[in-house]
């Protein structure tokens, strides 16, 4: 090969190095542009946008109780020789509950129909008497003043047989008392005596709680009387919390218990049904009706311009930024209240947003 030729080559080789050199160090710089972009994205903590109603719900833990729950005993007083129920059983109106020990009450009505049978012997031999007296009297052998006796003892004696009639009505009645029964169907819910126990009339025996409406039973702090009697109300089971039934408030107490200071409440439960059991725990949850609903955001969001309150939205699938106006219903603490300015769902940057600029880009992080 000639000197000439080597020459030549010797510089076409040294171009393409330069060449290489120059895209290696345009590949590194865009590299690291991208890096310090992704470097220059700041973090940032964001709240999501949720609108609720502006005032807090407050709920009461309580338990299910039946509206109408009567302790039963006996109109008579006696022992107890049976009680056909127990706690938890259902009942039909009309069924026997217990019975007393009979005997005495059977000799009463037995006493009594002895004395109607002798007060019917006795008028009716009366009655004969003044058929006989009048007769004497029609003949002259009788005075007016014999014949008015005579009808005064009759009378007397129609006077007695009716007051045997009605004390054999109540030693029957005496008699049918000794059987106590359900005056409604429902259920047992305590039972308070037992076979053998002597108990006067009136004695609780039975505590029934009758069918129909089912009532959440609460106590409610005095400073919260107003939002219980004016606001919505709820109630759910802890046995199945995922069901909400409404309820409407239809008994508060007139004061307050001794020992905790609180006003019992009871919540009607509509449309109840076999999920909801008597002593069951429930929760009633109560809120203001018809209740604007805001957006409860930290007041460290707000951004102000010395044109009204703003808030930066982020776009998490860019990381770029926009500057909404918005309408702060009030405040609460450490919250604020937007009414209008943003959409349910959007990304709010919480904390932060004075050193921030629309034109930036962010990154979302995990606040915890």
């Amino acid at each position: 090969m000639s000197r000439t030729t080597g020459f030549r080559i010797a510089p076409l080789a040294s171009v393409a190095l330069i060449a290489l050199a120059l895209a290696a160090c345009t590949d590194g710089n865009a590299r690291t542009d991208a890096k310090a972009q992704e470097v220059q994205a700041r973090a940032v903590r964001v709240e999501t946008v949720a609108f609720k109603p502006q005032s807090r719900e407050r709920s009461f833990v309580g338990t299910v109780r039946p509206r109408i729950e009567s302790d039963l005993g006996f109109r008579v007083a006696g022992k107890i020789a049976e009680r056909l129920v127990n706690q938890g059983q259902s009942v039909k109106q009309g069924q026997p509950l217990a019975r007393l020990d009979s005997i005495d009450l059977l000799l009463q009505r037995q006493q009594a129909e002895a004395e109607l049978a002798a007060a019917q012997i006795n008028l009716d031999a009366s009655l004969a008497q003044d058929k006989r007296t009048q007769d004497l009297r029609a003949a002259g052998w009788a005075t007016q003043a014999t014949l008015d006796t005579q009808l005064a003892k009759t009378a007397d004696a129609r006077g007695r047989l009716d007051k045997a009639k009605r004390a054999l009505e109540l030693a029957n009645n005496q008699l049918a008392y000794a059987t106590l029964t359900a005056d409604s169907d429902g259920v047992v819910t305590a039972t308070l005596a037992e076979p053998g126990q002597v108990v006067t009339a009136g004695t609780p025996v039975v505590r029934l709680a009758r069918s129909g409406e089912r009532e959440a039973v609460v106590s409610v702090p005095e400073a919260l009387i107003e939002n219980v009697r004016t606001g919505v109300a709820t109630v759910s089971l802890w046995s199945n919390a995922g069901k909400v039934y409404p309820a409407t408030l239809r008994e508060f107490a007139a004061a307050a218990d001794t020992a905790t200071r609180t006003f019992q409440a009871r919540f009607t439960i509509q449309n109840a049904d076999d999920g909801v059991v008597i002593g069951m725990t429930a929760t009633v949850t109560v809120g203001e009706p018809a209740s604007a609903r805001v957006a409860r955001l930290p007041i460290s969001a707000l951004f102000s311009e010395g044109r009204g309150p703003s808030v930066f939205v982020v776009d998490p699938a860019t990381g770029g930024l926009t500057l909404k106006a918005v309408t702060v219903a009030g405040y609460d603490g450490r919250d604020v209240l937007i009414s209008a300015g943003v959409d349910e769902g959007d990304k709010v940057v919480a904390l932060g947003v004075h050193k921030l600029d629309v034109q930036q880009r962010v990154r979302i992080v995990d606040g915890r």
